[in-house]
């Protein structure tokens, strides 16, 4: 079993401490976090608590981090668009429709199925039995880049460059009308949605700093191309404070208008640009991928109604 450690920081004095480990473990789900303290694998101080327990400054936090079950989910020889591969990581280009990994109802044709069948043992365990690998990830209908580590000592390097925004992210997007300044950032906390639990939603309670950069690519009638910048990466953080601002992303069905584009087949959202420092060899890379055919068959058409 592997021990994280954390020592509790002025700004977070008085916070719970399921929302301080969130805060500083965003490759575990908050689930999987007040899991972890109800096992009594959290203490603070040496002593165990429960997710309720409000820190104190100087308090040091302990979470151990169970050793990863066998993974009874199949490896499927399913065809990986790998743009980049050593031996810490890969950088797979995600295509639309594809979900990253396993769930309730959902165990096979996943990012992971695909991805236990091309790397075999190699993959890191931090993030549980269902999501080997993962770092971070991105919708089933967005496509795009994504990290994938294979051992723990990668995993680690690159969830902490996440955790302190030096990950570079950059999406493209289609949303709904016309933004009128050229750039802005959007900052405005993300949490669940307090009615549909399956939405998120830009909300006070419970909720994560969120922050959203974008500058305008390209103007259509009746529609905007963005450039999205991640500073922080919220679940569905681009399609809610794209919401949030009046302009939803195209195509969204869970955001967006009732009436949905539907040749879109979901969201019309790319993940094209992605950075970080190798873990191994603390060099800066930087990898890009282009947009779908989906994608660039709808900008055709906005361009011909221009």
């Amino acid at each position: 079993m592997n021990k994280l450690q954390f020592i509790c920081e002025t700004e977070y004095i008085g916070k719970r401490i399921d929302t301080f480990l969130s805060s500083c473990c965003e490759e575990f789900s908050r689930s999987a976090i007040s899991k972890n303290i109800e096992k009594g694998l959290v203490t603070v101080n040496e002593k165990q608590v429960s997710k309720s327990y409000k820190l104190s400054e100087g308090d040091v936090v302990e979470m151990t981090v169970e050793e990863p079950v066998v993974l009874d989910v199949l490896p499927q020889d399913i065809k990986l668009d790998i743009v980049y591969e050593d031996d810490d990581l890969l950088v797979v280009n995600k295509p639309k429709g594809m979900v990253v990994h396993p769930a309730a109802g959902n165990y096979t044709d996943t990012l992971v199925n695909a991805l236990m069948f091309h790397c075999k043992d190699s993959l890191s365990g931090i993030n549980g039995v269902l999501r080997p690998g993962i770092v971070h990830r991105i919708d089933k209908n967005t496509s795009g880049l994504l990290i994938v580590a294979k051992n723990d000592k990668a995993h680690n390097h690159l969830a902490l460059q996440i955790k302190e925004h030096s990950f570079t992210r950059e999406y493209v997007t289609v949303v709904y009308g016309n933004i009128k300044d050229d750039d802005g950032t959007i900052d405005a906390p993300i949490g669940r949605h307090p009615v549909d639990r399956k939405k998120m939603c830009v909300t006070d309670k419970n909720s994560k700093h969120a922050v959203t950069h974008f500058e305008v690519v390209e103007r259509f009638n009746g529609y905007t191309m963005l450039r999205c910048k991640l500073e922080t990466g919220r679940t569905h953080q681009i399609r809610v404070h794209m919401a949030y601002i009046g302009h939803p992303v195209a195509g969204d069905d869970v955001y967006g208008p009732k009436k949905v584009i539907k040749s879109l087949n979901g969201q019309c959202l790319h993940a094209q640009k992605i950075g970080f420092i190798h873990p191994a060899t603390e060099e800066y890379l930087e990898f890009s991928s282009d947009i779908p055919s989906v994608f660039s068959d709808f900008l055709h058409k906005l361009q011909k109604c221009d």
